[in-house]
């Protein structure tokens, strides 16, 4: 059954506030950005998860970015649902200690070591291990998933592999100069 994903950039945000713009890319105030070849209108079944009665090849998506802020010294990507119907929202996707070098995150990157820039660290989501977990919401309205690349101030982040992504989220948050964000929406009959 093919399931329809819609996919829409928003605002990108800077810790301090970011301004919107009308162009498809998502940028902070500084020009920090996030863009998608897998994700504009519509993910194809690809990225989306292979269980809970989804059928898709759950491909971590291509991600890019360009303009990273002044001082920082690694780049942190996450994609949280806070639709998911926990009280909580779901983790699908951690990364940390990305190099500042690396520009992009090729489709499958996600448990490939050819593809994931070295030194990057996945760490554990809320299906309970390290690595991309697509979309597969309960049959109904469109949930959204969330990316949000951080500017990271350190080299660094001392996470272990099975932190849990609201601690992820917090050492990121913590340490980061400023985001970008690039949200996807997907459903299911």
């Amino acid at each position: 059954m093919a399931a329809l994903i819609v996919a829409t950039l928003v605002t990108a945000v800077a810790l301090l506030g970011g301004t919107q713009t009308g162009s498809s890319a998502v940028q902070a105030s500084s020009g920090f950005s996030l863009t998608s070849s897998d994700a504009t209108d519509t993910f194809d079944e690809g990225q989306v998860l292979n269980t809970f009665g989804c059928t898709g090849a759950n491909q971590s998506p291509q991600l890019s970015w360009t303009h990273v802020p002044a001082g920082t010294r690694s780049v942190a990507l996450t994609m949280f649902d806070p639709d998911a119907p926990t009280g909580s929202g779901w983790w699908h996707w951690i990364v940390v200690n990305i190099p500042v070098s690396a520009m992009e995150l090729p489709t499958g990157a996600s448990g490939n070591e050819a593809k994931m820039p070295v030194g990057a660290r996945e760490t554990r989501t809320d299906f309970g291990k390290p690595g991309y977990g697509g979309p597969c919401p309960p049959p109904g309205a469109p949930h959204r998933y969330v990316f949000t690349l951080y500017a990271v101030k350190v080299a660094k982040l001392e996470l272990d592999p099975q932190a849990s992504g609201a601690m992820a989220s917090f050492t990121i948050r913590q340490n980061s100069l400023a985001s970008a964000t690039l949200t996807a929406r997907y459903s299911r009959k």
